[in-house]
């Protein structure tokens, strides 16, 4: 499965314990997670002013996803396709890499359901699917 992990996923996963983590870890092992130059900034971005973690320790973290994800450049998408113009080049993203699903937690994209044949859905509804099919 082609799953793109949105900022805030991305987020959850380095910067706690827990669902984001665990699922970030059933992608690196089962699954091709891709990615945009879009979400790694906002990630380092996020990383370093509300995580407050040291910039050298933010650069490793996307380092490590430039290294493991397919990085893709976003497909144009229509301003009416969202509410929130910043959620644009995350739904390109997806449409770019012919992701399985989007995974996040911004409830404007939430209330979507998919963009294109896209599902969009959370973290735990993202979890669920790959244990209901048994990790594929």
């Amino acid at each position: 499965m082609r799953v793109l992990l949105d900022t805030n996923v991305l987020l959850a996963a380095f910067g706690t314990r827990g669902l984001c983590s665990d699922l970030l870890t059933a992608c690196l092992e089962g699954h091709e997670i891709v990615s945009s130059e879009h979400v790694l900034g906002e990630l380092r971005r996020h990383l370093t002013r509300t995580f407050r973690m040291p910039a050298r320790q933010a650069d490793k973290i996307v380092a490590f996803a430039r290294e493991h994800f397919e990085i893709v450049s976003p497909a144009e998408v229509d301003p009416a396709a969202c509410r929130d113009p910043d959620d644009l080049p995350v739904l390109g993203a997806a449409v770019a890499a012919r992701a399985d699903l989007l995974v996040t937690g911004d409830k404007d994209l939430l209330e979507l359901q998919r963009h294109e044949a896209i599902p969009i859905v959370t973290p735990r509804e993202c979890y669920a699917r790959m244990v209901a099919t048994g990790g594929r």
